[in-house]
């Protein structure tokens, strides 16, 4: 005989989840049997979250700054629509700060034995990888009286790799190495070291270019025509110590020496030069070595994109020991680090000539631009004051870079925003001069 009355009431409520189930509850609903009822019917009607099928689809990659979109299908099996809430959950720094929960929530109402997808749009604000955590999912009954809730791993990873702000200087980098190629419509000879042919002469020529056996040869006068050295060998090296991880504006140094090594790369590797990579503090961080032209670029941002300054001091002679054993012929080496005074003095300066001796050295650093500002403050004591802590600091920084260049060193010391096309330069007038 089914059970009536009080007896029906605690049979209903029997059926709640063991959270539900107490004596403040049992108290409550007794007042009103009706609504127990309704509420224990709503329950019942919700459609169960542990049998749902979730998978995932959409972007594994994007750069920062961007935005990429991950695809949630959430099948319903039960015989009972699914009206639901669902959070996706990421790690905080995959969205900006405050559009979390917009983007991370969504409202779904599945028929039975059907699915429906969602897509959770990320906006990253770091690099690296960013792995989804768990779905959790709360179905509702009709009346939106009680509910069942439940949590799924659906693992899924993207990865946010580093800007390249630096790319839209590509072109004209491009440009003038084409220039020095010789390939272009200028009233210039093509530079470099490697013989290309010869044509007549035409003034403004440097007389010095003249073959004069082949001027022998002819009616005219012929001169020699040359082009940049090609299939030269290029080692980025990246100084991940803690003189990295100061933040110039809103990002770390290294932040920039990454954006300027992948415009040198790019460049480099259209050149028809070998790029290869090696990060380092106290250990190997990262190397990227013996790519085609064609995956240097990719290899170089996969790489890059999980590198994050080290707390430690960077250990001069193990990186030398690494870029000697990394660059076995001579080669140009790319050395992204500081010209803080003590670090260079005290750690580079007594094992630069191990690598000067076998390679020509490129040493790029960022400098801050805040320092530049302060050096022009002159509205009060206090500025005043900042100005010539400022001076100070760049003529320390002056001094060190001379000391760079009294090794054999090209030094390049710029903004964030202007050290990755003032590399490029330094590496143009490098192949120009046939240094490499």
């Amino acid at each position: 005989m089914a059970p009536t009355g009080r007896a029906a009431l605690l049979a209903a409520l029997g059926s709640l989840p063991v959270g539900i189930w107490d004596p403040g509850w049992t108290s409550l609903l007794a007042v009103n049997a009706p609504l127990a009822v309704a509420c224990a019917c709503d329950y019942a009607l919700a459609a169960p979250v542990r049998t749902l099928g979730l998978t995932r689809s959409g972007d594994t990659s994007v750069r920062l700054g961007d935005t990429a979109d991950v695809t949630l299908t959430v099948t319903n099996p039960s015989r009972r629509p699914l009206r639901a809430r669902v959070r996706d959950a990421w790690p905080p720094s995959s969205w900006t700060p405050g559009t979390e929960t917009e983007a991370s929530r969504h409202r779904l109402t599945i028929p039975a034995g059907e699915r429906r997808r969602v897509t959770t749009r990320l906006r990253p604000t770091r690099r690296g990888d960013r792995q989804a955590d768990r779905v959790t999912v709360r179905s509702y009954g009709p009346l939106g009286l009680f509910t069942r809730q439940g949590a799924h791993k659906v693992p899924w990873t993207v990865r946010v790799l580093p800007p390249f702000t630096s790319r839209k200087h590509l072109p004209s980098k491009l440009a003038r190495l084409r220039e020095l190629d010789g390939r272009t419509s200028v009233l210039t000879r093509g530079e470099g070291t490697e013989f290309d042919s010869l044509r007549a002469y035409v003034p403004g020529d440097d007389t010095r270019s003249i073959d004069w056996r082949a001027t022998a040869r002819q009616s005219e006068v012929a001169v020699r025509t040359w082009r940049p050295e090609r299939d030269r060998h290029i080692l980025l090296v990246l100084d991940t110590g803690r003189t990295s991880a100061g933040r110039v504006g809103d990002a770390p140094r290294l932040d920039a020496s990454m954006d300027a090594a992948l415009l040198l790369a790019a460049l480099a590797s259209r050149a028809g030069d070998r790029v290869d990579l090696l990060a380092y503090d106290r250990r190997v961080r990262a190397l990227v070595k013996g790519r085609a032209a064609g995956d240097v670029l990719p290899s170089l941002v996969n790489a890059l994109a999980l590198l994050e300054p080290e707390l430690v001091e960077t250990d001069a002679r193990g990186l030398s020991a690494a870029v000697l054993h990394t660059a076995t012929r001579r080669s140009l080496i790319v050395l992204l680090t500081t010209l803080d005074a003590t670090p260079v003095e005290e750690g580079l300066l007594p094992v630069l000539s191990r690598l000067t001796q076998r390679h020509t050295v490129l040493l790029a650093s960022v400098a801050d631009p805040h320092i530049a500002s302060m050096a022009r403050g002159r509205g009060d004591v206090d500025a005043v004051y900042e100005a010539a802590a400022a001076a100070q600091a760049q003529t320390e920084r002056d001094r060190t870079a001379e000391q760079l260049r009294r090794h054999g060193v090209t030094v390049v010391d710029a903004t964030p925003e202007e050290l990755a096309p003032a590399l490029a330069d330094a590496y143009l007038a490098l192949k120009a001069a046939g240094r490499l």
